[in-house]
């Protein structure tokens, strides 16, 4: 008698990382709803090693996003998608994964998205937010209920080192930068430093995370609220998801490490400007909220404090 074969599925999120976060559960709901499929996720170079430490993929494949003109690597993802999949489900729906099922993609594989053709189309999505899409579209691929609280983000703890690191017990987290490609989402330094210093007056200690990337801007924050816990370049994800997960409050602007601090259960407020829909776009989490306004800056500190303690009750 012949053995039955292992379902075989490919999930396609290539990023960013805001929309990893978001996609989560998607993830964990698929998981579930196919406990003996061979689950592949292909994503962007820069979000594989996070992916290897999620639990519910079995094989991690980097889609580094070349040009079609590249052969070797359009080949290369060629032979990806054409793999025998059972299904593939495409959370990011973009025009490059719509022409990967147009001109890579067997007719006879099932396909879960938005490209033209799609065996598995999905729904209108118009006014849902990214986390409810990417959830929506895994159950339809017989994934299953999933709530928050059912999938927490422990799979991360064993990789954090944010004893070494020296952060104070509750304190106040400012998230200040965001890609420098989209300046309309930034929150000002002075608006991020009369928040702290606002903080501050009230007793609490305040951290500052960010990459490399954004050290003008950090620096310029550090030189108004000296008092600060400086972390720049200091933090990972797993120790960032530690911080978050012991924070009393995080405020940043939209961006991925806010996102992450949603998710991992911190009262979170994110500051949106004009190119924020937060229909779309707005965190999810147990206790998180979002403060919005044109421009930007026209967002004050204190509208942000009575945000935070809205949703901290």
């Amino acid at each position: 008698m012949a053995m039955p074969t292992t379902e075989r599925i490919l999930v396609i999120k290539h990023g960013a990382l805001g929309d990893i976060i978001q996609g989560l559960d998607s993830f964990c709901s698929l998981r579930r709803g196919h406990p003996d499929a061979h689950i592949a996720l292909l994503t962007g170079p820069a979000f594989a090693g996070l992916a290897r430490l999620m639990p519910w993929f079995d094989e991690v494949i980097i889609d580094p996003r070349a040009s079609f003109a590249r052969l070797r690597e359009t080949l290369r993802i060629r032979s990806v998608l054409r793999d025998s999949w059972d299904m593939i489900i495409d959370q990011q729906c973009s025009r490059r994964t719509g022409h990967y099922h147009r001109w890579f993609t067997p007719p006879n594989t099932r396909w879960f998205g938005i490209a033209t053709g799609a065996s598995d189309p999905y729904p209108d999505f118009t006014g849902i937010n990214n986390h409810q899409r990417m959830l929506i579209a895994a159950k339809q691929a017989g994934g299953v209920d999933v709530a928050l609280v059912d999938n927490p983000m422990s799979w991360l703890d064993d990789m954090a080192q944010l004893d070494a690191l020296g952060v104070p017990a509750n304190p106040v987290v400012l998230v200040p930068g965001c890609s420098p490609a989209k300046p309309a989402k930034r929150w000002s330094v002075d608006q991020f430093a009369a928040l702290a210093q606002m903080a501050h007056g009230a007793g609490r200690d305040v951290v500052v995370v960010g990459t490399n990337a954004e050290q003008d801007t950090v620096d310029a924050l550090m030189r108004q609220a000296p008092f600060c816990l400086n972390l720049l370049g200091k933090t990972k994800l797993p120790d960032l998801a530690a911080l978050f997960r012991q924070a009393q409050l995080v405020v940043g602007n939209d961006t991925g490490p806010v996102f992450l601090a949603a998710r991992a259960g911190a009262p979170t407020v994110m500051v949106m400007g004009p190119e924020t829909d937060p229909h779309m776009s707005a965190p999810t989490g147990t206790a998180c909220g979002w403060v919005r306004a044109t421009p930007i800056d026209a967002v004050s500190p204190q509208q942000v404090m009575d945000k935070a303690a809205s949703i901290t009750g």
